[in-house]
This record gives structure tokens, C-alpha cells and sequence, in this order.
């Protein structure tokens, strides 16, 4: 069974134009503030960051909250390349018998499990019968704060 595509999925046009920004050449830390020092300015190109394959990579937003703890939030834009093979361990996206969903994937002794990161939820093991393909790999998240 293939799934309909969803609205919800946006490919990333390969002729896209460049998502250029600036980055300071300094890391920041998290925890305690650090001295301020004279920081240089340089420019990045964003999209090839983050895109390795463009006809295979695509924009998905998120509902729900089991992928918190991962950092995936309710309305989070995940990008996620299809061409990537999927190992233990990778954050993906799936479709469990026509439905998308994204989970942490388990593999071992030849077994798949989908695990959420939010310990509400419960594993998604398939069934015998079931139909379970990941569809791609989740490569980065984009979420959005006070604007």
C-alpha cells in the first residue's frame, strides 16, 4: 500500500535560491556566560548545510508532542532526505499502515521498533500484517520562537 502524499510534505526545489546569513565565529555557550571577545563575522550559504540531496529532501511539520525530549515540538519543520538509508537510531520518519509518523528507529536482531521521545507514548511495534516503511530520515529541525 502507498501512502497519498500529505499536504503537509514540500519538496525542496533543486534550483532554490540561496539562504545566505551571517555567522559568528565564536561558539556560545549554553551554561555559563563567557567573556565577550572581538568575534568575526562571516557568511554562510544555509541550505547547503542542510541539504545534501535536494530532490530527495523535504519540509514536514510536526503535530503532537511524543519527539519533545528530542527536541521536536508540536509545529517544528522537520527536513528529511530520502536518500539517506536508515540505521539504528536515526530519527525518522514513517508510515505505519498509510500513516506518517516520526519516531526514534530501534533496530536489533533483525527487529524494528519506533520509539518515541516522550515517555507518555508508547513503542510502536509492528504487528504481524502490518505495513511499516520509513519514508525518509530526519537531518534537522527548525522551530520557531517569540518573533
Amino acid at each position: 500500500m502507498s501512502p497519498t502524499p500529505l499536504p503537509l510534505l514540500t519538496p525542496v526545489p533543486v534550483s532554490l535560491a540561496p539562504v545566505w546569513v551571517q555567522a559568528a565565529s565564536v561558539r556560545v555557550p549554553a551554561g555559563f556566560p563567557s567573556p565577550a571577545e572581538d568575534h568575526q563575522v562571516q557568511r554562510i550559504e544555509l541550505m547547503s548545510q542542510l541539504v545534501r540531496h535536494p530532490q530527495a529532501t523535504f519540509f514536514v511539520r510536526i503535530r503532537g508532542d511524543s519527539m519533545r525530549d528530542a527536541g521536536i515540538l508540536d509545529g517544528s519543520v522537520v527536513l528529511v532526505d530520502r536518500a539517506i538509508k536508515p540505521h539504528h537510531g536515526h530519527i525518522v520518519i514513517a508510515v505505519v499502515n498509510g500513516d506518517f509518523t516520526c519516531k526514534r528507529l530501534h533496530l536489533r536482531n533483525g527487529r524494528m521498533r519506533l520509539q518515541p521521545e516522550n515517555p507518555t507514548y508508547p513503542d510502536l511495534i509492528p504487528k504481524e500484517g502490518q505495513t511499516v516503511e520509513v519514508w525518509g530520515v530526519v537531518v534537522a529541525c527548525i522551530h520557531q520562537y517569540v518573533s
